[in-house]
């Protein structure tokens, strides 16, 4: 087994000049040095590309520029291509396996991100069948505000996430997966692309993937400064518990208003059980169709569906 393998970063950037000299220093300056960066624009309009060009230009051997199409694809869909770009030019890029890591360009990374996780990648390697078992591994985050202030100290306990509930029934509803932490392999990304267009985000995409056919992997320590900012495409929300007094859960429950979230929530079940049901066993094939139910326009339907999924 190669103990260093070669990983490659994949960067989407858009409009990111602000912040992206900090994330690329931290990815350049990492205690595993076996990387390539690979990056795609999508679409920037201020000098993000003249930026890459700069560091491309001195950090040659490091960086791999995609070519630009101009398009504005959006986070999701320019993640799915930059994967399946990788595992069409694993030649070009020197790669032996495709081990990619996705990374955002408004974040700094631990200086032993990589190290660490390509560790716990080898091992759950190890432990499967190989470089065949699709697999993810992910960790916490340090949540920072713009300025690079502590915030908190684990994005797990901000949002009040229950990292334990990793099953794929559980990431059907409810991702646990940041993907800027996110390390997958070969087989993950190889069984995951294209992302589906009714995918919530591609990090989301890749966890029920993984969940499903093979194993995700949190790594407890935060290896991320996850940066806050007016510009944030998801971001950092800290969780209040619902209390008593906020909205009774009678209320709740028969409140006929339906919840946008839940209906997307639906769709991504709905085209995860048409892409891979015949490959899934009938209890989550059921579970996909029970989850898929959610699409209902009314409130009460998509809550009742929701506690009842909650129970697998």
């Amino acid at each position: 087994m190669n103990l260093t393998p070669k990983i490659s970063i994949l960067l989407s950037t858009y409009n990111g000049a602000k912040y992206l000299a900090e994330q690329l220093d931290s990815l350049l300056e990492q205690s595993y040095t076996n990387i390539v960066i690979v990056i795609r624009d999508d679409g920037s309009t201020d000098a993000t590309r003249e930026l890459i060009s700069l560091y491309a230009l001195k950090h040659g051997n490091k960086i791999h520029q995609v070519c630009s199409d101009n398009e504005n694809r959006g986070a999701r869909d320019s993640f799915s291509y930059l994967i399946e770009y990788v595992l069409a030019n694993k030649v070009s890029l020197k790669l032996d396996a495709a081990y990619m890591m996705l990374c955002d360009q408004d974040d700094i990374w631990f200086q032993d991100k990589i190290e660490q996780q390509v560790a716990a990648m080898l091992i759950a390697e190890e432990e499967t069948e190989g470089s065949k078992t699709p697999l993810l591994i992910h960790s916490d985050l340090q949540v920072v505000s713009e300025q690079k202030q502590p915030i908190a100290n684990s994005l797990i306990d901000y949002q009040g996430l229950e990292i334990e509930r990793n099953r794929f029934t559980n990431m059907v509803i409810s991702n646990l997966v940041t993907g800027c932490t996110a390390l997958i392999n070969e087989a993950l990304a190889v069984k995951a692309v294209p992302v589906s267009n009714q995918a919530i985000m591609h990090d989301w995409w890749l966890a029920l993937v993984a969940s499903a056919f093979g194993r995700v992997i949190f790594l407890a320590t935060p290896l991320v400064h996850y940066r806050q900012h007016d510009s944030n495409t998801i971001g950092a929300k800290e969780f209040v518990k619902p209390t008593l007094i906020s909205q009774p859960f009678w209320q709740q429950l028969f409140d006929r208003k339906s919840n946008d979230h839940l209906i997307e929530v639906a769709r991504q079940a709905n085209e995860f059980r048409q892409r891979f049901g015949a490959q899934l066993s009938t209890r989550e094939n059921l579970y996909l169709w029970l989850s898929a139910g959610m699409s209902a326009q009314v409130g009460i339907i998509q809550r009742v569906l929701y506690r009842l999924a909650r129970c697998f």
